[in-house]
């Protein structure tokens, strides 16, 4: 949760000094980044539990 609003207070007051074009590339990367992060570290803790449960 503390995270969460660091990140949003990141963003709102440092986001306008980024020189970020408005691309569909850049939205893109902002749409499917979260989800590719969520869905790699599901998978990871998915792996480690099969292996400790094959122990």
């Amino acid at each position: 949760m503390v995270l969460s609003t660091a990140v949003a207070i990141a963003i709102k007051y440092g986001g306008p000094y980024l020189s970020i074009t408005a691309s569909s590339t850049n939205a893109l990367i902002a749409v499917w980044l979260p989800s590719l992060f969520m869905a790699t570290l599901l998978s990871w803790r998915w792996q480690r539990k099969k292996v400790r449960s094959e122990k």
